[in-house]
This record gives C-alpha cells, structure tokens and sequence, in this order.
C-alpha cells in the first residue's frame, strides 16, 4: 500500500471479486436485485448499485436497516457492500451517544447463508462495522450495526488504526458539507481465500466511496486488510472496474473517472464504550 492520494501499485491488475468465487460453487434458486432499493433513502437520488455480473447475485439478498442498507452474500457471508446518507444533524446526535457492543447473528438470513459468532471466535479477526457504529444517532441503529451482516472478518491492525481514521474523516466531512453519500464494502483478491469459521470469506481490501451531492464529486478510500497503516484513494472507475459493481449507475462517466480529493485521514475514530469481554478487539 501506499500512504496518501497516490494509487496503490498494481491497483490495475486484475482483482479477483466475489464473482469468480461463484463459479466454484453449486448453483441455486436466486432472487433478482433491481436498481431501486427497498429502502431508497440510504442511496443517492433513491438508486442502488447495479451488479455487473449477475453471478454475483447467487444467493444475496438486499436487508434494509434504520440507518443503512446491505447488499448481502450468503457465498461469502459477509455484505458485499453498505451505504449509508450522512447528515450532519444524525452525526451530531451519534456523538453522544456510548458504544455498546451487541454482536449478533442476523434472523433475517437463512441460518446456512450467515455468519454466526462462533466462526470469529480465535480467528485472529476484528469483527469489521462496514456501515460503522460511530455513524449511528440512536440506539436502535446503533444495536443494528452490530449485526453480522454488515461485518468482514478485518485485521485488527488495520481496522483499529487507518481504517478507524478513515471513518472518523469521513464523518468530519459530512459535518462539514451537511450529507454525503457512503458505500463500504470488501473487495476479494487472489485465487486461494481465508475463511474464518470454514464459513465467511476474509476480504483481501475494504473500500470506503464518498459522494459530495451539492459538489457532483465522488472518490474513494482503498486499505488492504493487513497489518497496514498505509491506503490509495482511487476513482470510482477505477473502484468498479476491480469490485463488478457499478456503484452509481446513473453517474456520468466523466465524473467516475475524475477522482474527489478526499481528507487525509486523521483523529481516532470511533466512540468509546462498554466492551464484553468476549466483543473485545471489534473494531467500526
């Protein structure tokens, strides 16, 4: 990885997403994804990403939540991405509020399609928030960002430090610009994966997408889900043409490709709070 605006050496070598891993695997009944969400107002302008290759849809189901909507793999067992519309009045109310650590499996998914606690037990993995606990104003949202269906098995290294600078960036532009659109997600590279519990798939990245509505400008973090302090940001052309997704389907062309100039990460993050011991080393 490297540090700052520069982009990660080799970043357009050929990625390999969940995609490829579908074909490995056995195939089965799945439901179709449109671009309108159920719950349209975590997207911009009401529209969801658009998956590109629709082996990518085997077995995933949309789940929307108070304050986030998941695009979720029962292949992987983890989201293929969460978005979120920050504001600067819900970001407010979500720094009062304490963390409180709720990990929980989520009762929506098909037991056989989901992550249960015990596949992260010694893993030597962070539970990793994709839509990230210090984003939530209530305490509602804030228990639902707990669910596993919106957490990657991440290096704790990682996620307690760069990572944790990035969400923390992120909600100080949002405070700054008023809203802005999020979309988090893992990417997943190489051709031999990781499995924690022999069941979740352990993400070679993760990716943060930042939208500035009133701009018309968007861009995003890329981290490598290693020991790393290190991170590229990258245009959303870029992003999309290693992730298969097309993340904002109604976007010019011309404004995927030139990149936002995003804030260098600083600060520490996310809130502090009551920890069970067994919840300890989560990190979002």
């Amino acid at each position: 990885m490297v540090a700052g605006n520069q982009v990660m050496p080799g970043l357009r070598r050929a990625f390999l997403p969940v995609a490829v891993l579908l074909f490995l695997l056995p195939a089965g009944v799945l439901p179709a994804f449109a671009g309108r969400p159920a719950c349209p107002s975590h997207y911009f302008q009401g529209v969801s990403p658009d998956i590109t290759n629709p082996k990518m849809l085997k077995d995933s189901r949309e789940l929307c939540f108070t304050r986030f909507g998941v695009m979720h793999s029962g292949i992987t067992r983890t989201p293929l991405w969460s978005a979120e519309h920050l504001t600067r009045d819900g970001l407010s109310s979500a720094g009062g509020l304490v963390r409180v650590n709720s990990f929980h499996p989520e009762e929506r998914l098909p037991a056989g399609s989901r992550a249960e606690l015990g596949d992260y037990s010694r893993s030597g993995y962070d539970r990793g928030h994709m839509a990230p606990n210090g984003d939530m104003p209530d305490k509602q949202s804030q228990s639902e960002s707990f669910s596993l269906a919106n957490i990657v098995p991440q290096d704790p290294e990682s996620n307690r430090g760069i990572w944790q600078r990035i969400e923390s960036s992120v909600r100080a532009l949002a405070k700054r610009r008023g809203e802005l659109f999020v979309i988090t997600g893992p990417l997943f590279r190489g051709g031999k994966l990781e499995q924690v519990g022999g069941r979740v798939m352990v993400p070679s990245h993760v990716y943060k997408i930042v939208l500035d509505p009133t701009r018309g400008r968007a861009g995003a973090y890329l981290v490598e889900n290693a020991p790393t302090s290190g991170y590229a940001t990258v245009s959303i052309a870029e992003l999309e043409a290693i992730a298969g997704i097309d993340f904002f389907p109604a976007m010019p062309a011309s404004v995927k490709r030139e990149k936002m100039d995003l804030p260098k990460p600083s600060g520490k993050g996310g809130r502090r709070g009551k920890k069970h011991p067994k919840e300890a080393g989560a990190g979002g």
